[in-house]
């Protein structure tokens, strides 16, 4: 082991105050990473997970619901920037719909789920340093949001990023912050336990978590699913949807061959000579969804006989210091996947829900879709599709990818896509008010405007 990089990296921790356990969770995945382990699960060490329990299938009793809902709290992984769409700031923070950011409407629909049942609901964001500010700033406005003497936020722990080359943290002057990253979203079980929110939460009286993206406005609280996963006594279940053609990265649970456990395999454990096996969709039908149901109380018990590491597959995720810099040092950043404690708990299980369960925004074209008029928003701030089939859109990459190109292209909004089947845009076009796809609708590399009022696709005006 490179003592002299592990050991600096170790003071830069302290320095900063990291929590000790997060610091040994670091240093368990330095080891993995100096002996070149770079968490690869190849196709024939797994077998396919074919049949999982359905929702669909479930039926409940609705004074379990009700007590299972009062034990409930919901968690919101809120860390990222959404620095692919060119944010800086808390991506939660972007308009979604009626001037509404992802954090409005989830907020709403927590509130809105309290009115229904009459259950607490303790909303808790999980934030980095990046975002925290910004966040607590908005969730200010909500009065009634906090439960009890419970937080509104706990934050997720951060390490240095190392350099490729050596595996000593990075230094780069021109922003010091760039040299922190967050350690994934499989930190939540380090910083549940270091924070101190883990005990307040069972202190309180709450026995199970929900936990899923902030940028995934499906997860409207679900008393259904709650009263499922406290039936079957598991100590953690993860929602899987049914893949199609356009799921072929998303993450997928298979059964490892060498002692039966479900384990989580994303596209970065995925061999590179074997992504057709992980993008087969016949082959492996569900993906994971990265929404989560924990107890707490078992979770609280692991952590504790594991000394607060709970040993997740690593994930070597290779990038460059400064996103923005693609000749800025090379770096490591050592990151595990939340998805993937499903291998730790004795017992752990899965569901397959409904696709309405799964709205991430992940690029401007996911934006698209979600401020156009194939969705609305129901009386519980839930995203409802209001067409049979979600059509695809395609984006000129050069003018749409970036959040401050794609807006000034709708200065008027984004057109209809209720009578759309797809919509290619393959040059920069600007479009006017009013404006519906119809059908199949390609606008060319030649770019231009799409005028007020006017049929794009089937009977085109343009």
């Amino acid at each position: 082991m490179s003592t002299e990089g592990l050991a600096a990296a170790q003071q830069k921790m302290a320095d900063d105050g990291v929590a000790q356990t997060a610091i040994d969770v670091f240093s368990h995945y330095y080891a993995q990473l100096e002996d070149g382990v770079t968490g690869s699960i190849p196709e024939d060490t797994i077998d396919p997970y074919l049949d999982p329990p359905l929702l669909e299938d479930v039926s409940i009793n609705p004074a379990h619901a009700k007590q299972v809902f009062d034990q409930l709290a919901i968690i919101n992984l809120n860390g990222g920037l959404g620095t692919s769409m060119g944010l800086d700031k808390a991506k939660s923070l972007l308009p979604v719909r009626d001037g509404k950011s992802f954090l409005d409407l989830i907020v709403e629909q927590v509130l809105a789920a309290r009115r229904g049942t009459g259950s607490r609901l303790p909303l808790i964001f999980m934030n980095s340093f990046r975002t925290r500010e910004d966040t607590l700033e908005v969730l200010a406005k909500y009065e009634d949001l906090p439960v009890g003497d419970l937080p509104l936020d706990f934050l997720q722990n951060k390490e240095p990023k190392l350099r490729a080359d050596d595996l000593t943290p990075v230094d780069w002057e021109a922003d010091p912050t760039l040299e922190w990253c967050p350690p994934g979203h499989g930190d939540i079980y380090t910083a549940l336990q270091t924070s101190g929110l883990l005990q307040q939460l069972l202190d309180a009286g709450f026995k199970y978590a929900s936990v899923s993206n902030s940028d995934n406005l499906g997860t409207v609280p679900s008393p259904v699913i709650a009263s499922w996963f406290a039936s079957t006594g598991a100590p953690y279940a993860a929602e899987l949807c049914r893949r199609t053609p356009a799921d072929r990265k998303g993450g997928h649970l298979a059964v490892r061959k060498s002692d039966g456990r479900l384990i989580l395999r994303d596209t970065a454990q995925t061999p590179a000579e074997e992504m057709d096996y992980f993008t087969d969709e016949h082959r492996h039908p569900f993906f994971h969804t990265n929404n989560l149901w924990f107890d707490l109380e078992q979770m609280a018990a692991v952590l504790a006989e594991r000394d607060g590491i709970m040993g997740l597959p690593l994930i070597r995720n290779e990038k460059t210091v400064d996103p923005a810099d693609k000749a800025s040092t090379p770096v490591y950043q050592i990151e595990s996947a939340m998805g993937a404690a499903i291998e730790v708990f004795d017992g752990a299980t899965a569901i397959v829900v409904g696709r309405d369960r799964f709205l991430p925004v992940k690029a401007t074209s996911d934006l698209l879709l979600v401020r156009s008029d194939a969705y609305d928003l129901d009386e519980r701030s839930a995203l409802v599709q209001q067409v049979e089939t979600v059509p695809a859109v395609s984006l000129h990459a050069d003018s749409y990818k970036l959040i401050q190109d794609f807006e000034p292209r709708f200065p008027e909004g984004v057109p209809s896509l209720k009578e759309a089947s797809s919509l290619d845009i393959q040059g920069d076009w600007t479009f006017g008010a009013d404006v519906a796809v119809h059908g199949d609708a390609v606008l060319g590399e030649e770019g231009g405007e799409v005028p007020e009022g006017a049929r794009v696709g089937t009977a085109s005006t343009v």
